[in-house]
């Protein structure tokens, strides 16, 4: 299994600066860099405390290919429990049968204290784990081989309690002899895919895409957009309820290493679109003055459509929004495409020149859908 692995890894944190930089994408960029921060944090703490085995033996390298190996190819499912394990049952088993042979108590006693460890081990296995919500991750050799699809997945691993394993089954109506059984690694978007595994999901139905936050927009193209103005009063309360994003970034857990969106960015998916939260607050920012003391000039009246015009308006700005970061890329779609089909005939390109053309399409692709869906 050891000799199957991967030797080197085709993940953007090994790509130069101005690699990283065809993605296009600043989150993208700025994730891959808290990533290899953080890493080569967690190296040198490590190095320090224990330099003469740990640092000696153990190069930056090393620790990242194994960091990388585990990221990738461990998972972890609903059950976070122990498996099964007979030997509590045939104890209370033998209890029961002792104590109800040498007259001790009664069946019922016997009874309620054979029940008290059945429910001991049930609160245990099933109960506990959901509560504190522990979360355990596991390397499983030849399982960690199957390959993800986001929607068609033809397989499914699952944790048998019984037999204290892993098994890999699947799913009706089956997969054909010799086909590829796919699994789905979760609802994983093209940053995660492209950042942990190396590869991007055409038409991932989970992508996302973080556009700017509402306080870096061009207020004046949105007004022009919309025809209406920004009343005095809008920009000040969206502030302090927090919808205009961040103006410093927010200080990581040493462990998130996700795709970024640390100054509060607006998120737009491909299964629900723009945020609501951000519609709530563009109906506030383009208000007349009339709906404005309508709603008592607070936020929260806006969570719901308060007049067509008022709708009209607040999608208006989020697609000029959408269509001034589409416009303001270096390269379009169709300079896009025709790159990846020169890249795609050569042949035998390396995966760094391929995948950020592959990835930054996709995300165009999105932010188009969004644009063509607004109204």
């Amino acid at each position: 299994w050891m000799d199957s692995l991967p030797r080197v890894y085709d993940t953007p944190i090994h790509w130069s600066e101005s690699t990283l930089a065809e993605l296009q994408y600043r989150p993208m960029m700025e994730a891959v860099a808290l990533q290899s921060r953080i890493w080569k944090q967690q190296y040198d703490t490590l190095a320090t405390a224990s330099p003469t085995i740990f640092a000696s033996k153990l190069s930056y390298d090393d620790f990242v290919w194994g960091c990388e190996t585990a990221r990738s190819r461990a998972f972890s499912g609903a059950y976070s429990g122990s498996a099964f394990n007979p030997i509590p049952y045939a104890t209370v088993g033998i209890c029961v049968a002792a104590y109800l042979g040498l007259g001790i108590g009664t069946i019922e006693q016997a009874a309620n204290g054979a029940a008290l460890v059945v429910c001991g081990s049930i609160l245990k296995d099933f109960v506990l784990p959901k509560l504190l919500k522990v979360q355990k991750y596991v390397i499983c050799p030849l399982i960690d081989m199957a390959n993800h699809v986001g929607v068609g997945a033809t397989g499914n691993v699952a944790f048998e309690y019984f037999s204290d394993g892993f098994s890999l089954a699947a799913l009706e109506p089956g997969v054909t002899q010799g086909s590829e059984m796919f699994i789905q690694y979760g609802p994983r978007n093209n940053d995660q895919l492209l950042q942990y595994y190396g590869f991007v999901e055409g038409d991932n139905v989970h992508d996302v895409y973080i556009l700017p936050p509402i306080r870096e927009w061009d207020i004046a193209a949105l007004e022009e957009a919309c025809g209406r103005k920004v009343g005095p009063g809008r920009l000040e309360k969206l502030d302090r309820a927090g919808l205009l994003g961040r103006v410093t970034k927010f200080d990581p857990s040493p462990t998130e290493t996700d795709a970024a969106n640390d100054i509060g960015g607006v998120v737009l998916t491909r299964a629900t679109g723009i945020d609501p939260a951000v519609i709530q607050a563009l109906r506030a920012l383009m208000s007349s003055d009339a709906e404005w003391e309508d709603s008592g000039e607070a936020i929260g009246n806006f969570a719901i459509e308060v007049s067509m015009e008022n709708e009209r308006a607040a999608r208006m700005a989020v697609r000029k929004a959408m269509e001034m970061e589409l416009d303001g890329k270096a390269t379009t779609m169709e300079e896009d495409e025709n790159l990846l089909k020169v890249l795609r005939a050569k042949g035998g390109v390396d995966a760094e020149d391929i995948l950020p053309v592959v990835f930054r399409l996709e995300k165009k692709k999105l932010l188009r859908e969004a644009i063509n869906t607004m109204f």
